[in-house]
């Protein structure tokens, strides 16, 4: 595991002895879709990697994240450990045996009529930022059957790519995956007219089973948030990156190879650099 990715699962231990997953009166489930998404983050190879998502729709809004990301939480609440030291000090760590589920995805966000906004981690802070509802939406008059579900075509042209949508007016919600609403109806498939991004719906909770259930995110991953602007979080991010061995020090953590190791580090993330394919290709 690198430097960066162990400062993240501290952090994020550090968050889940604060808190840990609750319901709210204010977030009664009223729908659960599952989304499979397809994804081409590398422009050197041409395999595509594969992960499921959750929306979970609420009354006034509705949450979207990675299902191993919230798997993760579950799992850290429930199995870390807290030593007391001789000494006085304090040691975090997990019962023997436990595996943390691991996702490159831990952002969340939340999808309201009003705004997208987006929560995400940078060190030992959350931030957040919003965006308005996609308006530019172009509806198409033109129909197709997606898992036994009749959908109607949208185009759109967001951050850089061009989209595709396919919703179901018959399912009278205006969310779908990632930043994408504001269509009448629930985005049932979206993918960019390169299809190097994929997101497909693959499963949605019986209404039978929404009586009584309750959006269960953990509180900590979208209150308290620092609020900034996307730009801003993504070179809180980098920062964090760059200066991990300084943190990792900070903890007590030895680095064992010295500054070769953190040269050579340096080195593969300006490679990876420039091949990278992100979702978004502008602010």
């Amino acid at each position: 595991m690198n430097y960066f990715k162990k400062i993240f699962w501290f952090l994020v231990f550090f968050y889940s002895t604060m808190y840990s997953p609750k319901s709210y009166k204010n977030d009664t489930l009223k729908g659960e879709f599952t989304y499979n998404l397809k994804a081409k983050f590398d422009t050197r190879i041409n395999t595509y990697h594969e992960e499921l998502f959750v929306l979970k729709v609420g009354e006034r809004r509705a949450f979207f994240a990675s299902i191993v990301s919230l798997k993760g939480d579950s799992v850290m609440a429930k199995s870390g450990t807290t030593t007391h030291n001789a000494d006085g000090s304090i040691s975090l760590g997990w019962k023997t045996g436990v595996t943390i589920p691991k996702t490159n995805f831990n952002f969340t966000i939340i999808q309201t009529n009003e705004n997208i906004q987006y929560f995400d981690s940078a060190a030992m802070s959350l931030f957040t930022y919003k965006q308005p509802v996609i308006s530019n939406w172009e509806l198409a008059d033109e129909t197709r059957v997606i898992n036994t579900i009749t959908c109607k075509k949208a185009k759109v042209k967001f951050k850089g790519r061009n989209w595709i949508a396919w919703y179901a007016p018959e399912i009278p919600l205006p969310y779908g995956p990632m930043k994408f609403s504001g269509l009448p109806g629930l985005i049932i498939k979206i993918t960019d007219e390169k299809e190097d991004f994929d997101f497909e719906l693959v499963k949605s909770l019986p209404v039978s089973q929404l009586k009584g259930k309750f959006i269960n995110i953990k509180k900590s991953r979208y209150t308290g948030a620092i609020e900034t602007t996307q730009a801003k979080l993504k070179q809180a991010q980098k920062t964090a990156d760059e200066n991990a061995a300084a943190v990792l020090a900070s903890y007590g953590t030895t680095i064992m190879q010295g500054q070769e190791m953190l040269k050579q580090r340096e080195k593969a993330r300006d490679e990876n650099e420039k091949y990278k394919n992100p979702l978004e290709l502008s602010e």
